[in-house]
């Protein structure tokens, strides 16, 4: 049975300045409907793309959407910042309103959307328990009979007669967990606000979706954590610039999204205004840097423990024969370089190729074990005493997931432990 269906709908905001008037354009938007005039007619927007300045001052987050969703379902919504997720979740939690199209709802609608969303700041944890439920149509008798279970389960026993605005972030969100999980609504619409909390409330998290899920009602669900869309849902679509790129099976979708190349990491040809490190001038540059994936195409996202193949043109102006090294390594936002890899781990070798007056393409292949995460490459050229011909820091921008290419291959661990993870041999041996 259906419970949700969305029919062309579009969201339209205004860049530049605050909309001070988007109420009274609501107001305007549905008078013109109702006269029949398009909404084309009287503001061109342009569609969502965040790396081209555009024309107009009008974008549209969300353009001509539409899909359904069945009772019962578990529904991934993947997509990059800006592909219009939250926008979505918000059209469909009725903080706003859609600029075009429809949207009917079949069933009680709890909603988890930012951090505060559906909090009164000034009130406590209690009374916001009893407003919410109040906003979900409950009785006060049935909001009662779910408070101890709401409390134990949010874990802020402690401050529940604490107005919420003197919260963490964490506490937020585990008390609009509880309060969204408990009061029992038929659909139920959850955005990345999760990743505020920990590890252990995260899990406790997964495990009561699963139980919602199971019990025949219906999740919306948001998130850039692609293990745990391929653990929990039944069905995922994947956004872009506002539309619906793919919408199916959750690991075809899944797979789309990690190696879809929609990348703004900006590899490729190094500007020229770019910041090197280079002591011998004139006598090479640096001119590109691209990643690839096992199948050999451009990526900027990568399964865990895929091996990545980093490829570098390389001008050289005046001939080195054997006198080079190429450093390689990656880094992230809290270390510059987490792991190193080099041309040349040993000495000089006959077989290290000499290089004359030319252009050339380097090419290291690493059989990484990063950690999920985003991370930059670093790339020079020094000759054998350590002195960089040329050099590239923070270059570029990719991912890799938790998820490796075989779907039993997952990383579930906190990334707190480290940044690597080696391959190592374990044994245990009886002694006694």
């Amino acid at each position: 049975m259906e419970v949700l269906r969305i029919k062309n709908i579009s969201k339209q905001y205004k860049l530049g300045e605050i909309d001070r008037m988007s109420y009274f354009g609501d107001i305007k938007r549905s008078f013109k409907k109702l006269v029949g005039i398009s909404v084309s007619q009287y503001e061109k927007a342009e569609v969502n793309d965040r790396s081209v300045r555009g024309n107009s001052n009008y974008v549209w987050a969300l353009n001509e959407l539409s899909f359904s969703v069945n009772k019962g379902e578990v529904l991934g919504i993947v997509g990059r910042n800006g592909a219009g997720k939250s926008t979505l979740l918000k059209l469909l939690s009725r903080v706003t309103g859609p600029t075009t199209g429809t949207i009917q709802v079949k069933g009680r609608m709890a909603s988890l959307l930012e951090v505060g969303t559906g909090f009164h700041p000034e009130l406590t944890g209690k009374e916001n328990i009893f407003l919410n439920g109040a906003i979900l149509g409950m009785a006060k008798e049935e909001i009662e009979s779910k408070y101890d279970e709401i409390i134990s389960f949010s874990g802020v026993a402690r401050y529940i007669d604490t107005p919420v605005k003197r919260y963490s972030s964490g506490m937020y969100v585990r008390l609009a967990f509880a309060i969204a999980v408990h009061l029992e609504p038929e659909i139920l619409i959850i955005d990345e606000v999760l990743a505020v909390g920990d590890a252990d409330f995260q899990k406790k998290c997964i495990k009561k979706m699963r139980e919602i899920a199971q019990s025949g009602r219906t999740i919306l669900f948001v998130s850039h954590n692609m293990s745990t869309v391929r653990e929990l849902c039944s069905r995922a679509i994947l956004l872009d610039k506002g539309g619906v790129v793919l919408d199916g099976d959750t690991e075809q979708v899944v797979q789309e999204y990690l190696t879809g190349g929609h990348s703004d990491s900006h590899f490729g040809l190094i500007p020229a205004a770019y910041p090197r490190t280079i002591v011998n001038k004139n006598r090479l540059e640096i001119r590109s840097i691209n990643l690839h994936n096992e199948s050999g195409e451009d990526n900027d996202r990568f399964f865990y423990q895929e091996k990545i193949t980093i490829k570098v043109k390389i001008n050289v102006l005046n001939d080195l024969g054997i006198d080079y090294i190429c450093l390689a390594s990656f880094g992230d936002q809290i270390h510059d370089r987490i792991s190193y890899h080099s041309s040349n781990n040993d000495l000089i070798s006959e077989t290290h190729q000499a290089l004359d007056k030319g252009e050339y393409e380097f090419e290291l292949v690493t059989h990484q074990s990063l950690l999920p995460g985003s991370y930059h490459v670093n790339f020079s050229v020094l000759d054998t005493m350590g002195y960089p011909y040329d050099g590239v820091s923070g270059y570029g921008s990719f991912e890799i997931s938790a998820l490796g290419r075989n779907k039993n291959l997952k990383y579930s661990w906190s990334k707190s432990l480290g940044a690597v993870a080696f391959n190592n041999e374990f044994k245990i041996n009886r002694i006694k």
